[in-house]
C-alpha cells in the first residue's frame, strides 16, 4: 500500500526529468563558409556567347538535365551511359553503403524508445544433505529431495531518458552521415558516367586517327608506285624508292599501334557498363557534332550542385554533432529500470492478480574521475570538426579550380583548333607543291617526305584537340556536378520526430 502511496511522487519525478530531455548540450550547428567568388575568372567560350546560353543572372533557366550525356548527340554514347546506372558495381557498391547507413539511423533512433525483456524461470531451493539447490529454465523444472519452487515471469524495461541529448545527438550524426553517404553515391555515379563518356571520346578519336592513318597509307602507296615508276624510268634514285617504302611501313605500323590503346578504353568502357571485356565490343565511329553549349552557373550556384561538396557538408554536421555527444558525458546517465510480473511457488496460480510483483525507480549514474578522457574525447571531437570543416573549405576551392580549368581549356582550344584548321590546309598545299616539284624533277624526294609527314602530323593535332575539346566539355559537367541537386538529399527524419 505504501508503495502506491509513493507512486504520485515518482511520477512527478519522471515528468520533471522528461522536461530536462527537451534539452541538447554540445553547439548548435552552423553551415561551414568558404570563399565564394562573385563570378568565375574564365571567360565563356565564344561558341557560349554565340549561343545565348551564358546565363549567370538566372542560372536557374537553363540548367544541366541528370541525362547530360545526351547533349552530346551520340546514340552510342546513349545507350552505354544508360547501362551505369544498372550495371556498375563501384554504384552498386554505394548504393550499399548508403542503405546501411539508413539502417544506422534506424538503430540509433531505437535508443530512443525502452528495451523490454522477459527472463521466466523456476527456482528449485533446499537446505541440507541431499537436497541440492537449483534454478533452471521454465518447463525444466527438477525437484530435488522436498525442496521448494518458486515460479516467476517477470518483464524488464530498459530505459535511458536523453535529459542531455546523447541519444538525439547520435541520431542527428548518423542522419547527416546517411546524407553524406547519399552523396557520395552520387559523387560516384556521376564520376562513373564522366569517365565512360571520357574513354568513349577517347576511343572515337582513335578511330579517326586509324582513319587517318588508312587515308595517309593509301597516299603513301601511290607516292611509293610514283617513285617506283619514276626509277624504271631512270629519273629516280633506289634512296627514293627505300625512302617511300620506309615512310610507307612506319604509317603502317603506327595506325597499327593505335589498336593497342583502342583496345584498353573499349575494355575500360566494358568494365563500366557492368561487363566482362570479352561481352563488348564497339565498331568504328566518329566524333558526332561540336563540343556542346554547357549552362554555367553562379559560382555560389556550384556549392548546392556538387555531391562531392554537398557531402563535406554533412560530414561538417556529423562532426558538430559529435561533440555534443563527447559534451554530454560530463552529466549523469539517468535511467529508468521498473521491472514487473508473477511469481508464485505453484505454476497453477502463476498468473494470478495475488501473484503479481513490481518495482520501478530511477537510476543516476556520474562520473566523478576518470583521469581526463571526456576532456580528451572532446578536444578529438571539437579538432575532427575543425578538420571537417577545412575539408569542405578545400573541396569547394577544387570545384571553383574544376570549374575554372575547363572554361579555360574549351575557350583556349576553340582558338586552337581554328588555328590548327589553317595549319592543315596550308600542309595540304605544301604536299602537293612538292609533289609537283618533286614530279617536275626540280626538288628531291626529302622534301615530299617532310612534307607529308607534316601534312600527317599536323592532322593528327586536330584530331587530338576536338578530342580534347569533347573531354573538356564532360570534364565541365562533372566539374557543375551533372544535372544533380541538392535538394536531392534523401529527407532524414530528425530525432525529435522518430518514425
Amino acid at each position: 500500500m505504501s508503495g502506491l502511496k509513493s507512486l504520485p511522487s515518482f511520477v512527478l519525478l519522471v515528468l520533471c526529468v522528461c522536461l530536462l530531455s527537451t534539452c541538447k548540450v554540445g553547439p548548435k550547428y552552423r553551415g561551414p563558409t568558404a570563399p565564394i567568388p562573385p563570378m568565375f575568372k574564365e571567360p565563356p567560350p565564344p561558341t557560349f556567347k554565340e549561343d545565348g546560353h551564358w546565363k549567370t543572372a538566372t542560372p536557374q533557366d537553363d540548367t544541366l538535365r541528370d541525362d547530360w550525356w545526351e547533349m552530346f548527340g551520340d546514340p552510342q554514347l546513349n545507350e552505354l551511359e544508360a547501362q551505369v546506372n544498372i550495371s556498375n558495381q563501384n554504384i552498386a557498391a554505394a548504393e550499399a553503403v548508403f542503405r546501411s547507413a539508413r539502417a544506422a539511423v534506424r538503430a540509433a533512433r531505437a535508443d530512443l524508445f525502452p528495451t523490454i525483456s522477459v527472463n521466466p524461470t523456476a527456482r528449485v531451493t533446499g537446505s541440507g544433505s541431499g537436497q541440492p539447490s537449483a534454478v533452471v529454465g521454465a518447463g525444466n523444472v527438477v525437484r530435488a529431495g522436498g525442496g521448494n519452487t518458486l515460479y516467476s515471469l517477470p518483464f524488464d524495461m530498459t530505459y535511458e531518458i536523453d535529459a542531455w541529448g546523447r541519444v538525439r545527438r547520435t541520431i542527428e550524426q548518423s542522419a547527416d552521415l546517411t546524407q553524406a553517404s547519399a552523396a557520395d553515391l552520387e559523387t560516384v555515379r556521376l564520376s562513373s558516367h564522366s569517365d565512360l563518356a571520357l574513354d568513349y571520346f577517347e576511343l572515337r578519336g582513335l578511330d579517326e586517327q586509324q582513319r587517318l592513318y588508312e587515308q595517309t597509307i593509301t597516299l603513301y602507296e601511290q607516292a611509293l608506285q610514283l617513285t617506283i615508276n619514276r626509277f624504271n624510268q631512270g629519273v629516280a634514285s633506289a634512296v627514293d624508292v627505300e625512302q617511300a617504302r620506309t615512310q610507307l611501313e612506319t604509317a603502317r605500323a603506327q595506325g597499327i599501334d593505335l589498336g593497342v590503346q583502342r583496345a584498353a578504353f573499349e575494355h575500360a568502357i566494358a568494365v563500366l557498363t557492368g561487363k566482362a571485356p570479352a561481352e563488348l565490343t564497339l565498331a568504328r565511329g566518329t566524333i558526332m557534332g561540336e563540343p556542346p553549349v554547357i549552362p554555367v552557373a553562379l559560382p555560389s550556384e556550384l556549392l548546392e550542385r556538387r555531391p562531392d561538396i554537398a557531402a563535406a557538408e554533412r560530414r561538417a554536421a556529423a562532426a558538430n554533432a559529435a561533440i555534443g555527444i563527447a559534451t554530454a558525458a560530463y552529466f549523469p546517465t539517468i535511467m529508468l529500470n521498473p521491472s514487473a510480473g508473477f511469481q508464485s511457488s505453484t505454476l497453477s496460480t502463476l498468473l494470478n492478480a495475488s501473484s503479481l510483483v513490481w518495482t520501478i525507480g530511477p537510476s543516476f549514474t556520474q562520473i566523478l574521475f576518470d583521469a581526463g578522457r571526456r576532456r580528451a574525447l572532446v578536444a578529438e571531437a571539437k579538432a575532427n570538426y575543425d578538420a571537417s570543416v577545412a575539408t569542405y573549405r578545400q573541396d569547394v576551392l577544387t570545384a571553383f579550380q574544376d570549374v575554372e580549368d575547363n572554361l579555360a581549356a574549351l575557350r583556349i582550344l576553340a582558338d586552337e583548333a581554328k588555328q590548327q584548321q589553317l595549319a592543315v590546309e596550308s600542309a595540304e598545299r605544301s604536299v602537293q607543291l612538292s609533289l609537283g616539284r618533286y614530279t617536275g624533277g626540280i626538288a628531291i624526294y626529302t622534301e615530299v617526305i617532310t612534307a607529308q609527314n607534316a601534312l600527317l602530323n599536323n592532322q593528327r593535332t586536330a584530331i587530338a584537340i576536338r578530342t580534347r575539346q569533347m573531354a573538356a566539355s564532360v570534364l565541365l559537367v562533372k566539374g557543375l556536378g551533372g544535372g544533380w541537386n541538392v535538394a536531392n538529399l534523401p529527407k532524414v527524419k530528425s530525432a525529435t520526430h522518430p518514425k
